[in-house]
């Protein structure tokens, strides 16, 4: 007759331990090896997931920024583009007299010659002169006169001569002879060599 084994001669209580025994340690097993791992890639996905959100942040915060700051680029170009119209940083004269010429045409004027002459320098800005001899009726005249204080660009008119005044009808043909004085910017660079220059001029005349 076989012996039998010594499982078989465990009494039944002692089998049923033996087998929850068995059982958790498969599962303390399976445990330890799947549920660690999977908590370790959930809490690896986790912190993956919050440091991508504060990168996300980070971005929707520098694009802002980045919107902010060209918002505020165009105002700027949008401000030197208009402060270029009333105060240009260079002389222009074409487009000084292509200005006087416009306003002519729109008042009847005859705008019969110009003499650009020498720009004058200031402290913070330079005179643009051009000498201007126009004919017309005196109404056309001081329509022309109004429509230059009308443009972008700042323009004095100053030293008005009428001349060699004919009556026509109800009206008086008139010359004129009347300095145009449009000016410009001056760049800081430009300002800080003229006070070095004065500066200059003043020590060697002690």
């Amino acid at each position: 007759m076989a012996k039998e084994s010594a499982l078989a001669r465990l009494p039944p209580l002692a089998k049923l331990a033996l087998g929850v025994g068995v059982v958790l340690l498969v599962a303390a097993g399976y445990y330890f090896v799947f549920y660690t791992d999977v908590a370790q890639a959930i809490t690896a996905a986790q912190r993956s997931e919050r440091d991508l959100r504060e990168s996300l942040g980070k971005a929707k915060q520098a694009v802002a920024a980045y919107q902010q700051d060209l918002a505020e680029l165009h105002q700027r170009e949008q401000r030197q583009t208009e402060i270029e119209k009333v105060l240009p940083s260079e002389a222009q004269y074409p487009s000084f007299l292509s200005a006087l010429q416009s306003v002519a045409n729109v008042s009847s004027v005859n705008l019969v010659a110009w003499t650009p002459q020498p720009e004058k320098s200031e402290e913070f800005y330079a005179r643009v002169p051009m000498h201007l001899e126009l004919a017309g009726r005196y109404h056309q005249v001081a329509k022309f006169f109004h429509g230059v204080g009308q443009l972008d660009r700042i323009i004095n008119m100053e030293n008005i001569s009428f001349t060699d005044p004919k009556p026509e009808g109800d009206e008086v043909l008139v010359k004129v002879q009347v300095l145009a004085t449009a000016f410009r910017s001056v760049p800081e660079s430009a300002q800080g060599d003229k006070a070095k220059a004065g500066a200059t001029s003043a020590g060697g005349k002690r």
